[in-house]
């Protein structure tokens, strides 16, 4: 763990800044809820692998994923368009795909403000 020691002690757990100075990668976010949960780095491991992929295998259905008071993950379709190759200039054609899009809920918004 990169995270920062904190100038007082506290007895609650450690916020996402403390981790790895305001950036929180999947490691720091395993620590942080084995430690929150009381559970080892590896349960937390798991249940964290479970959930990403839980997701991504709704999304790949079309089906969105709502996780109330902290958003809803859905599919959205871009239809095929044409592009330019930023190098040469020259137009590309860009095909139709479908992208993951994150919508936050009303709890996680208030939390930040």
């Amino acid at each position: 763990m990169q995270g920062r020691a904190s100038a007082h002690c506290r007895a609650t757990a450690p916020t996402w800044e403390d981790w790895s100075g305001g950036r929180m990668n999947k490691a720091d976010m395993i620590e942080q809820i084995a430690q929150a949960a009381e559970i080892s780095k590896s349960a937390a491991e798991r249940a964290v692998d479970a959930m990403v992929a839980a997701v991504k295998t709704s999304l790949r259905k079309g089906e969105p994923v709502t996780l109330v008071g902290f958003g809803s993950f859905y599919v959205v379709r871009r239809s095929a368009r044409a592009g330019r190759n930023p190098r040469t200039g020259a137009e590309i054609a860009i095909r139709a795909a479908r992208a993951p899009k994150f919508r936050p809920g009303k709890a996680l918004k208030d939390a930040l403000n």
